[in-house]
């Protein structure tokens, strides 16, 4: 995102509770002018109920909001996966669902319809843009920070010119 300054504070393996644990001083700290979040997939890994990633998702909001209620959020849905990386469809969609509600009309919050950006018909992950139905390829990167960069223009931070999808 040339013209953005980025922190990454992306920690592989991690699941909703760490990221809440670590909140303050990985992320709030910094005082970010906006949040991009993708959480939830190692949740499911590790066999914590959708409830309850989804619980964890509203505490990291209400955290965000506690420190700056005018910050914007972007939420990424879970990204589709498969059944044999422990991730099924069903889980996804689920925590999906409880993500949305959560922020239903919330001017806050923007969220990016990552499910349908990256399923295959079968609604796991599409391998054009995984290198292993789990980790998005380059052109998987590539796909998703061209969804993104429409909502960091509508932000105010990043000008649009010649986005496309493939």
């Amino acid at each position: 995102f040339n013209g953005m300054k980025v922190a990454n504070r992306g920690i592989g393996g991690d699941t909703t509770r760490g990221m809440l644990i670590r909140l303050q001083e990985d992320v709030l700290a910094l005082n970010p002018s906006a949040i991009v979040l993708l959480m939830g997939t190692n949740d499911l890994e590790v066999e914590i109920e959708p409830q309850v990633a989804a619980d964890n998702f509203k505490l990291i909001l209400a955290g965000i909001k506690a420190h700056n209620p005018e910050v914007p959020v972007v939420l990424s849905l879970v990204f589709p996966s498969s059944a044999e990386k422990k991730r099924p469809m069903e889980k996804i969609k689920q925590l999906n669902d409880l993500y949305a509600a959560v922020v239903k009309g919330d001017p806050q919050v923007t969220l990016l319809d990552t499910w349908t950006l990256f399923a295959a018909a079968s609604g796991d992950a599409d391998s054009k843009w995984f290198k292993d139905m789990l980790h998005l390829n380059p052109e998987g990167y590539d796909r998703w920070a061209a969804a993104l960069r429409p909502l960091f223009a509508t932000l105010g931070f990043l000008e649009t010119e010649g986005d496309t999808f493939k």
